[in-house]
């Protein structure tokens, strides 16, 4: 795909607290007044008290005239055609392709982020992507456009989260429910109760970071409390939402047995057997360059961990070989889906089953 860019903002490291010129769209929805013309934003939990002319945590919701404005709407800054295992979703549409898009901006400000160029970026300093050159950005409609015209099943919101461009994966998600193209968010899940509800009405998939168990070392690496997190994933289940869960392991900061199997536990009580739970390699970045690359034998020692605990499909990530993507039967244990890399190499799913044992594979297949 080529797109035209926007190079009509002002590069200026503008951060919060800082006037921003953008124009973007009112936040409807979540948001409160408070006196001497500041509003809230009930988004997230940060619950952002914002003065006039300045911005929240986020850097992307900007106050003007008591109105709180979300600057990104309709202005992503990544657009490309990934395969639905790329997010990682195994049990989402196999082997076909996703529709993927990002604005500039995040809630959550982790030391590892491998995004962080766009996530924990100004938005007047990331460059816009546009459908032809003197448009300006990509409305929800272009986008759902796009999808129908490549004849892709499925739109992500993902690189940076879809909760802080809510408005924006809002109003495309409803209009790609409305055609018949379905949902998926890559999100670290920070969000607050009543907009995840509100959301999820388009949403089909979701494949959610579970960072930790331990709140101090989320509150440390990523600048937030672990609790929501976990409060979000149970209502994203009440919800119908397909789930997967992601835990990127880093060596000597979330690394610990008794760590993971806790993480396991809560997996398995909370989202049930069945929930794909995936296992993935740190490779050194942003704030974390100092600390080495996953060995691979702690990433084993972590699926082995889950499955000891009950939990039926355990994926590791970012580690080419040994069928460590590959879906297994949790009753007769032949390959029902085989992938290398992100391209399925075997499938014998057969209407949702197994084809060897026709034990029931849950998942979102059609």
């Amino acid at each position: 795909m080529r797109w035209a860019r926007d190079r009509s903002s002002s590069a200026g490291g503008l951060g919060p607290g800082r006037r921003v010129g953008l124009p973007g769209a009112p936040q409807r929805h979540h948001v409160a007044k408070r006196p001497g013309g500041a509003v809230q934003c009930d988004l997230c939990p940060r619950h952002c008290v914002i003065p006039e002319g300045q911005a929240g945590d986020c850097r992307v919701r900007i106050n003007r005239g008591g109105v709180l404005y979300a600057v990104t709407y309709g202005r992503p800054c990544a657009i490309h055609l990934d395969p639905v295992e790329k997010k990682p979703m195994f049990h989402f549409l196999p082997g076909t392709s996703i529709l993927s898009v990002a604005t500039a901006g995040c809630n959550l400000h982790c030391k590892n982020c491998q995004n962080w160029s766009i996530s924990q970026a100004d938005p007047e300093t990331v460059r816009v992507l546009s459908w032809t050159q003197g448009e300006y950005g990509v409305s929800p409609k272009r986008l759902v456009n796009l999808a129908a015209a490549r004849q892709v099943p499925s739109i992500a919101y993902t690189y940076t989260d879809p909760n802080i461009f809510y408005e924006y994966a809002y109003d495309t998600a409803r209009f790609a429910h409305a055609s018949g193209i379905k949902n998926v968010t890559v999100t670290a899940g920070y969000i607050e109760e009543k907009p995840l509800r509100r959301l999820a009405r388009y949403v089909d998939g979701s494949n959610v970071d579970i960072k930790t168990m331990n709140p101090r070392f989320f509150e440390e690496n990523c600048g937030g409390q672990l609790h929501y997190v976990l409060d979000g994933l149970v209502v994203a289940r009440q919800e119908g939402i397909w789930i997967e869960v992601t835990n990127l392991v880093i060596p000597t900061m979330n690394d610990d047995p008794a760590e993971t199997k806790k993480l396991c536990q809560w997996v398995l009580k909370y989202l049930g057997p069945d929930t794909p739970l995936h296992f993935s390699r740190f490779y050194p970045h942003h704030q974390l360059r100092n600390l080495p690359s996953t060995p691979v034998e702690t990433l084993i020692r972590a699926r082995d961990i889950a499955r000891d605990v009950g939990l039926h499909f355990v994926y590791i990530g970012n580690v080419q070989g040994r069928d460590f993507e590959s879906t297994f039967c949790p009753t007769c244990g032949k390959k029902v889906i085989g992938r290398v890399g992100y391209t399925i190499t075997v499938n014998n799913l057969k209407d949702g089953k197994c084809g060897f044992c026709g034990h029931p594979i849950p998942g979102v297949w059609k």
